[in-house]
């Protein structure tokens, strides 16, 4: 798989079946990287992750590596993993137990992170990206000079 790189917010809809419409730009990356053969899970901050299956592979392979220490995070990121694949329509299913883990509501934010999309409920997102801002700046971002 070519690394392909997610960036961007797009506010998109939940509909009632539980599907949302993957936006152009996105799609287009993820129907030449993998086909549109996606994989999410439960991401512990309270959103899900959308990743290339290829990417997701990846992932695992990681996480069955850990030692038994790590027994309850993979449980979370495994226990919760679901394949999909985005259907002639450009949507995908979002399955019922991961919009209720990850509290989705009609309204939902698809945004790229590099290696990853996360899937957010809209009102969630904008109250964690308030709190983050309320926070001091990391040293590592405060210093970061564009070149």
């Amino acid at each position: 798989m070519a690394e392909i790189v997610f960036q961007g917010t797009s506010a998109i809809a939940l509909d009632a079946k539980g599907r949302i419409t993957v936006p152009v730009r996105q799609r287009d990356l993820l129907m030449q990287a993998c086909e549109g053969r996606l994989t999410l899970t439960k991401h512990p901050d309270g959103y899900l992750w959308v990743l290339p299956r290829q990417r997701w592979e990846q992932v695992r392979e990681q996480l069955m590596s850990m030692s038994m220490d790590a027994d309850p995070w993979r449980r979370v990121f495994l226990g919760s993993a679901v394949d999909v694949d985005i259907d002639g329509a450009a949507r995908i299913l979002i399955p019922p137990e991961l919009r209720s883990a990850a509290a989705l509501g009609k309204d939902v934010r698809l945004i790229g992170n590099g290696r990853v999309l996360e899937l957010w409920d809209a009102a969630r997102h904008d109250a964690h990206e308030a709190q983050l801002l309320a926070q001091p700046m990391p040293a590592e971002i405060r210093s970061f000079v564009l070149r």
